[in-house]
């Protein structure tokens, strides 16, 4: 591993110009990973825990935000329009 990074520094340290192409490919690879990590974790649609809670999606109020972005749409004012299960 260390023979390859060596390999990637001496390249990098002859055409300089690769250096923002590695910026921006490692950049991407991180937010896409952190990205995934935020769907995994907080997306209601995810079950981790089968036991205690097998549908988390039925325990959400209309009021909880759990999209990263939204246009033009205000969660306080939502009313339950759904039965309890």
């Amino acid at each position: 591993m260390s023979s390859v990074l060596g390999v990637v520094a001496k390249q990098l340290k002859s055409h300089p110009a690769l250096i923002p192409l590695f910026i921006f490919i490692g950049g991407g690879a991180t937010m896409s990973a952190m990205y995934l990590s935020r769907l995994a974790l907080k997306n209601p649609d995810v079950s981790w825990d089968h036991k205690n809670n097998p549908e988390p999606w039925n325990n959400l109020d209309p009021k909880h935000q759990y999209k990263m972005f939204t246009v033009n749409m205000d969660y306080s004012t939502l009313k339950k329009d759904r039965p309890d299960f």
